[in-house]
């Protein structure tokens, strides 16, 4: 009997596991690493680390500063702006940008597109505010899937078996105001689902709320998420204009969907 789990180690590549051993490694240190701290860190010798770490630079996947210190690069921008949603056939990011674009002109915070990735929300795209304080979004971050605005939304939308299976897993609080109890999490999904939107009141970073909408194609499935992230302080009625516009700007997205053509057999029994 064929062991499928020793037949795809069998099939692995030793050098790109170590490649992503030190990605995963910059992921998490925003800041960057030093050549020595990625040795000590992924255990890996260093003339390795170091051929690795000079190839993905001649390809801009990390970078390096003056002082050493690498850091994730501007190629992953371009390779996470390309991701397709379930191979759906069309450029979501690409679809989306004008209308974040015309979202943040309005509201002057930062805007972006979540969609789900492995259990996660994946920033697709995203357009900086020109508001003083607007925060910084970038795309390819992955954020915790029950903490945020666009993540709620995410997960709200999940079909109830993966969901649930979610949810029977230990949720990690980041703020005191982390929704990490299923009960009330799963009431909290429930008011989203019924109400068409979700607002973070700081459950990620204790300073930033958010309001999240979801993006529906046109056979009603949920492909991502609108969120506008803001400074906690704003005027009630500037929030409700943040909501209202993020909003608009989910369904005008998914307005400009292309229409997903029924298939084959559909058609023949709409024909009988």
């Amino acid at each position: 009997m064929v062991n499928l789990k020793e037949s795809a180690e069998k099939h692995r590549i030793p050098v790109i596991d170590r490649m992503m051993e030190l990605l995963t490694v910059l992921e998490q240190r925003p800041k960057g690493s030093t050549i020595r701290e990625l040795v000590a860190t992924a255990r890996l010798p260093r003339t390795t680390v170091y051929r690795i770490l000079n190839t993905l630079q001649s390809h801009e996947v990390v970078r390096r500063s003056a002082s050493g210190v690498y850091t994730l690069g501007p190629r992953l921008l371009s390779l996470s702006s390309r991701v397709s949603v379930d191979n759906a056939g069309y450029d979501l990011a690409a679809l989306a940008l004008p209308h974040l674009q015309k979202l943040s002109e309005e509201i002057g915070e930062s805007s972006r597109v979540s969609v789900l990735d492995s259990g996660a929300a994946l920033v697709l795209v995203s357009v900086q505010g020109n508001r003083e304080h607007a925060l910084m979004v970038t795309p390819g971050q992955r954020l915790p899937i029950h903490a945020g605005a666009a993540s709620k939304i995410l997960l709200a939308h999940m079909p109830r078996p993966e969901r649930e299976l979610l949810l029977r897993s230990p949720l990690p609080s980041f703020t005191e105001r982390t929704l990490t109890e299923p009960k009330k999490l799963t009431k909290e999904l429930v008011r989203i689902l019924r109400q068409g939107w979700a607002k973070d009141n700081g459950e990620f970073l204790p300073s930033v709320y958010a309001f999240g909408a979801p993006i529906v194609d046109s056979s009603g499935r949920c492909v991502g998420a609108v969120s506008a992230p803001f400074l906690a302080g704003a005027q009630p009625e500037r929030m409700e204009k943040i909501r209202r516009l993020v909003i608009a700007t989910a369904i005008a997205i998914g307005t400009s969907l292309p229409v997903k053509r029924r298939s084959t057999a559909v058609e023949a029994r709409a024909s009988d």
